[in-house]
């Protein structure tokens, strides 16, 4: 059990207060630390939602009032600086905070891994709030606010739903438990409107993404009996399709319900000499050791990594860890 009147106390003994959670936001880093952000703007905190990237379209819903911030060294860094706790969402590495995580560390600020990724034991975290068999980090956050006898309100809700929607697949993949189903029947008590947040986050492709779609799915590979569906998007395809970093969202997902196929696999160029690989199993297959073998990491079904290196030099490097890894798994299976 973790010791959740211990962080009460914590934050009650904080002046300042920054929230934030990794690069590429998803709906459980943005919708936990929302829920936070209003709980600790409720008790009078000074506390601010900075993170390192924009924020994606279909999650601007969250942003009442602007509260969700992105990170500009002349609005924020002397903020920062005077803070004396960090909140982090969600992260599954520290790495992943990119400048935040460096201005953390710059200010000597104590920092709280607040996640239901795996403890990497980083010591740049003075402590960790860390359950793996949560769902979502979001129903941590939802059973913080319960064990500290907090009411929820509308705007908190929202973002714990959003937060366990997203990582359970609107509560179809595997991770989702009694108590996933449980949140969100509290959640629709308090007036959250599911059909409404479901449409913004997984209907509200642009013409962009689908252009981009249709090149990858006529350029998709398979390997491992077809079990294993990749693919790679490059500046050159981004371009023709007029599309933006935020736009490859979402495609893993897309590509592992390919009946036959068990594992989904995007290696995106940056364009800078890094790649982003992302990793998507339907349960067969357990990935996030694929992605520490490439210095990244995640949860058994859903992981990712930064590779250095060109899309060329890349490719071949993660096709062999992951074909080597499923081998390896099959021969486990026999």
């Amino acid at each position: 059990m973790l010791d959740w009147k211990s962080l009460h106390n914590t934050i009650g003994g904080a002046a300042k207060i920054l929230l934030s959670t990794h690069e590429n936001p998803d709906g459980d880093g943005l919708g936990s630390a929302t829920a936070m952000w209003h709980y600790l703007n409720s008790i009078g905190k000074d506390c601010r939602l900075i993170h390192t990237s924009e924020l994606p379209i279909e999650y601007e819903f969250l942003n009442y009032n602007n509260i969700i911030e992105t990170y500009k060294a002349k609005n924020h860094d002397s903020w920062i600086a005077e803070c004396d706790l960090a909140i982090i969402f969600d992260v599954g590495d520290f790495q992943r905070l990119r400048i935040i995580g460096e201005k953390i560390t710059l200010n000597s600020v104590s920092a709280i891994n607040f996640d239901h990724h795996p403890d990497l034991k980083d010591k740049r975290f003075s402590q960790n709030y860390i359950n793996m068999n949560a769902a979502a980090t979001g129903e941590m956050v939802y059973n913080f606010l319960k064990t500290v006898d907090v009411q929820l309100t509308l705007p908190i809700a929202n973002g714990i739903y959003t937060a366990v929607m997203t990582d359970t697949g609107s509560f179809c993949y595997s991770n989702t438990n009694e108590t996933c189903h449980q949140i969100a029947i509290e959640c629709l008590n308090i007036g959250v409107d599911h059909s409404k947040i479901y449409q913004t986050v997984y209907e509200n492709r642009s013409p962009a993404q689908m252009s981009l779609l249709a090149d990858i799915l006529n350029n998709l590979d398979y390997s491992e009996n077809g079990e294993l569906a990749w693919f790679t998007i490059d500046q050159e395809m981004m371009k023709k399709a007029n599309a933006i970093k935020k736009d490859i969202d979402g495609f893993s997902d897309f590509i592992r319900s390919i009946r036959g196929v068990e594992v989904a696999l995007m290696i995106f160029d940056n364009g800078n000499e890094t790649c982003r690989v992302n990793f998507r199993s339907k349960g067969k297959y357990i990935i996030n050791d694929i992605a520490k073998s490439l210095s990244g990491g995640g949860h058994k079904f859903a992981a990712g990594a930064m590779v250095k290196g060109s899309l060329s030099k890349v490719l071949p490097k993660v096709l062999a860890e992951a074909n080597k890894s499923l081998v390896n798994q099959d021969n486990n299976f026999s």
